[in-house]
Parts: C-alpha cells; sequence; structure tokens
C-alpha cells in the first residue's frame, strides 16, 4: 500500500533538495548518504553506481527511509519511509543527467564525463512510499 506524500511537501522531494538515503548494512545498522533524487507522484527516485553500498544495501534489504529537510527552513521536513520496488540499469545515464539538470542545471554532467562512463554503470531505484511523516 502507498503511503501518500502530501502536495505542500512534494517540493521537498521534487528537488533540488538534497535528501538523506538511509539503507541498511548487512549487520544491520543504519546508514545514510545524501543522495538528489525526484519524485513521480507514485516513486521517489534516486539514482547510483552499482557497487556503491547503497546500492548493495538496497539489493540485499529494500526498506529504507528518505529523510527531505527543508534547507530554508529547518523545522520543515518529510520523512518517507518506503520499499524499493525496481531498480534498473536501463535508462540510468538518462536519469543521472535529468537530475544533473534539476539540482546543477547541467543537462550533461555524466554524459560528457567519460571517465565517469567507463567506470560506472548506473542504477536507477523506484522506492514506494509505505509511511510519511511530514513536519513543519
Amino acid at each position: 500500500m502507498t503511503a501518500h506524500i502530501p502536495e505542500s511537501y512534494r517540493d521537498l522531494l521534487e528537488g533540488p533538495v538534497v535528501v538523506s538515503l538511509v539503507t541498511i548494512m548487512p549487520d544491520g545498522q543504519p546508514q545514510a548518504t545524501p543522495v538528489w533524487c525526484t519524485y513521480d507522484g507514485e516513486y521517489i527516485i534516486v539514482n547510483t553506481a552499482r557497487g556503491r553500498q547503497k546500492d548493495r544495501n538496497m539489493q540485499r534489504e529494500p526498506k529504507v527511509t528518505v529523510l527531505a529537510i527543508d534547507p530554508k527552513n529547518p523545522y520543515r521536513y518529510l520523512e518517507v519511509r518506503g520499499r524499493v520496488e525496481e531498480h534498473t540499469e536501463e535508462g540510468g545515464v538518462e536519469m543521472i543527467n535529468r537530475l544533473s539538470a534539476l539540482y546543477t542545471g547541467n543537462p550533461n554532467y555524466y554524459s560528457t564525463n567519460p571517465a565517469l562512463r567507463q567506470k560506472e554503470r548506473r542504477v536507477t531505484y523506484k522506492i514506494r512510499p509505505v509511511h510519511v511523516v511530514a513536519s513543519g
């Protein structure tokens, strides 16, 4: 079942707000990483490179939390506990370029960096919200 993201807090997921993605390490310890994200009305979407810790954690344990804090008001925040429902390398480069355009204004950050393209395989994760806390 999908939890509802309040319309008045969607701006925190639609960017450009850097969010904390919390995944679970093999020993059960939470691990937090700042990431770019977007929201498509159903899923929170994040992108990473294959083999990174968050990638390995989400493949093993699909329970995650996304914490978005309003950069203009730190008492306004959105916590979304969710479940990874999809992950794919298909379209991964396009998604990181889309996020780059949103966060930096550069729609070709990844595509124009051949060193990154040669050493990384990009993967996009879709996270279904299952519990939402909106405050502030």
